[in-house]
């Protein structure tokens, strides 16, 4: 018997899923094509009759899969379109009951990524907790975060952070809808990874986000991915330069072939990269975004959510894989390094504080301790910032510190970037996923205690369960964090070396 459930705007035909159902490629805004590029998301059409939901929607355009890697494990499974703006659910049933909700925003660097990737099927999460798991896809790179005030004429008309608009329209479907599908719009929890968790430390301190959500899970991710002004108007005066549209109307913009847009994106992206890092990410914008968001946490924005942060060990391990002079470097690269990301007053503190910190030299302390040092600047610090800000002003404050590691290329890539998301969403159960993490070390063990934990924190705000030790609340002073591998148990201290780290380089 085919699942349906009737929305606020029409009716839906879902499929059958592990122990439950699956309603695919829900619009939740109007396609932004055409006229409505750069603009805000619009409220969807109502539609007559029965919508197919059995397929998932087109993922936000992209300039193209890295490698095979990333096409595997992180592609989306529908192509690609600006007529993107959909999201998906899986529920155990259409039956009235009143589930917590858990919403994903995926990650990809603002770039890349989709609601519909294999890694983030929501079956077996939903199937274990008895929650339902939403997944989205939003508009990414330049379609999803352009601030052309001031770049092009009449630019003030066209807002910035769509991206993150999207998002925001996404739960206020949610809100609106989710009770056709079983769900608690009073329950809400919205999660990310990467830049997803970049998101979510955005709409903490988004005014109009506000009530949308009780808690947020942040994996990887945290408040510092945010540009100023003069840095995202820097972004969009690069990207419209390399159109040659400089100076002509929103409607040029508007009228760009999407290859050619993605391209300048792609240029803009490299051109930047040493003096911005990620190019196309949220910017405070004085509407959306009125303050830097971990200013705003500081201040008690969000106070009354409930969060969950923390993140991998070997956070940038997975990036040194692709970066083979890293893997070469003597010492005296490593300084250069050092003084090219810091400056050379602040380059020996660092090389000082990381060799205190690594150990005796080796062969491989160079690129150990560029790793290290990498993994607290971008993953580490910002996430231990983020708690003690929220922690100043909330109780509700929770934090981790995944430690497993796969046997894969010899045990270098170690706890890095990403490698929590199979265990939370149950894939390192699944056949496809074996040969690449194994089932050995104590992971379907790992994959249930973590799925237990996200369960718990989602339906009563405290991730502790039975099968972990105590979980206590993070506080300023002893920074508690549970640390996650093949034996679980409280750590002192997370973060310590990053904050240090921050206060010297102010």
């Amino acid at each position: 018997m085919t699942p349906l459930a009737t929305t606020r705007l029409g009716r839906l035909a879902g499929a059958p899923a592990r122990r439950g159902v699956v309603f695919r490629g829900i619009p939740y805004a109007r396609p932004p094509v055409g006229e409505l590029r750069f603009r805000a998301p619009q409220p969807p059409e109502p539609w007559p009759g029965t919508r197919e939901a059995r397929r998932f929607g087109a993922s936000a355009p992209q300039a193209g899969a890295q490698n095979w890697l990333v096409r595997r494990f992180a592609g989306a499974s529908a192509g690609q379109s600006e007529d993107c703006l959909t999201l998906n659910v899986w529920t155990p049933g259409v039956d009235g009951r009143r589930r917590a909700v858990l919403v994903f925003i995926h990650g990809g660097a603002f770039l890349m990524g989709s609601g519909s990737t294999l890694l983030y099927d929501g079956a077996r999460l939903s199937a274990r907790g008895d929650v339902v798991v939403v997944t989205l896809n939003y508009r990414l790179g330049a379609l999803g975060s352009l601030a052309l005030d001031g770049v092009v004429p009449a630019g003030k008309e066209v807002p910035a952070n769509l991206g993150l608009r999207d998002q925001i329209a996404a739960l206020e479907w949610v809100r609106e809808n989710i009770d056709a599908f079983g769900g608690d719009p009073e329950a809400v929890t919205v999660f990310g990874e990467s830049a997803g968790a970049m998101s979510v430390g955005a709409l903490l301190a988004a005014p109009r986000a506000r009530g949308l959500f009780r808690r947020a899970i942040l994996q990887s991710g945290a408040a510092h991915n945010v540009s100023t002004r003069e840095q995202a108007q820097r972004v969009a005066e690069e990207l419209v330069a390399r159109l040659g549209a400089h100076g002509r109307s929103i409607e040029a913009l508007r009228g760009v072939p999407l290859p050619v847009l993605l391209k300048a994106q792609a240029e803009t992206s490299l051109a930047l990269a040493l003096k911005l890092g990620l190019a196309f990410q949220p910017s405070v914008d004085g509407d959306l975004l009125p303050e830097p968001p971990h200013e705003a946490l500081l201040r008690g924005a969000s106070a009354e959510v409930g969060i969950l942060a923390g993140t991998n060990v070997d956070e940038w391990k997975l990036f040194m894989l692709g970066d083979w002079s890293a893997r070469r470097m003597d010492e005296a690269a490593l300084r250069r390094r050092f003084a090219r990301v810091l400056g050379d007053s602040d380059a020996e503190h660092a090389v000082s504080l990381y060799e205190r910190a690594q150990g005796a030299r080796s062969p491989d302390a160079p690129h150990e301790r560029w790793a290290a040092f990498q993994s607290d600047r971008i993953f580490h610090g910002p996430a231990a910032q983020l708690l003690e800000n929220h922690a100043t002003r909330s109780r509700g404050t929770y934090a981790y510190s995944f430690a497993w590691a796969p046997p894969l290329v010899g045990g270098r890539i170690g706890a890095c970037h990403g490698m929590e998301l199979p265990f939370v969403f149950g894939a390192i159960l699944e056949p496809w996923m074996r040969p690449w993490l194994s089932v050995a070390g104590g992971a379907p063990k790992l994959a249930h205690r973590m799925q237990e934990a996200w369960i718990a924190f989602a339906k009563t705000g405290h991730p502790g369960h039975a099968e972990l030790p105590y979980w206590p609340a993070y506080d300023t002073g002893k920074r508690q964090a549970m640390r996650l591998s093949r034996s679980c148990r409280v750590q002192p201290d997370y973060g310590g070396r990053a904050l240090e780290l921050g206060r010297k380089l102010g």
